[in-house]
């Protein structure tokens, strides 16, 4: 599993903000191209947000599901990317004052990419998810 920390300057509620805020998501999820819908109520369990991923001709339409959703702690997603399968995300916050670790922790969990589990790919997920958290940290500091 890819476990990757980033220290935000914010509090754990502002973070969850732009958490529960789907169509930011493709502004901090490196690979999302596009935010096409984002279900009432997200990021309540069972509720989706339909995105697009890939460049262009390529890109693929499929949706993330949030799992479990405890504000302004914990986030549990599943994204697709059939034909290719999916992952399941942790996000943890753990705040002290104006600042929030931020934790992600990702495993594809189904499809093609689960024979790729190994150090490898987890270096790989690591280093696009510091990229994620860093433009999360941005998202979250402009939104201040």
């Amino acid at each position: 599993m890819a476990r990757t920390e980033h220290l935000i300057a914010a509090t754990p509620e502002d973070v969850f903000a732009v958490l529960s805020d789907g169509w930011t998501y493709s502004d901090w999820v490196v690979g999302t191209a596009h935010i096409r819908d984002v279900d009432a109520g997200w990021p309540a369990p069972g509720s989706r947000i339909h995105h697009k991923a890939g460049p262009w001709p390529l890109s693929l339409h499929d949706s993330t599901v949030s799992l479990v959703c405890e504000p302004p702690t914990r986030l549990v997603m599943r994204p697709r990317l059939w034909p290719f399968g999916e992952a399941t995300v942790h996000i943890t916050l753990n705040g002290s004052g104006e600042h929030t670790q931020v934790v992600i922790e990702e495993q594809f969990t189904d499809g093609p990419l689960v024979a790729l589990r190994n150090r490898v790919n987890d270096l790989m997920l690591g280093r696009r998810n510091l990229e994620s958290l860093r433009r999360l940290r941005d998202v979250v500091e402009r939104s201040r």
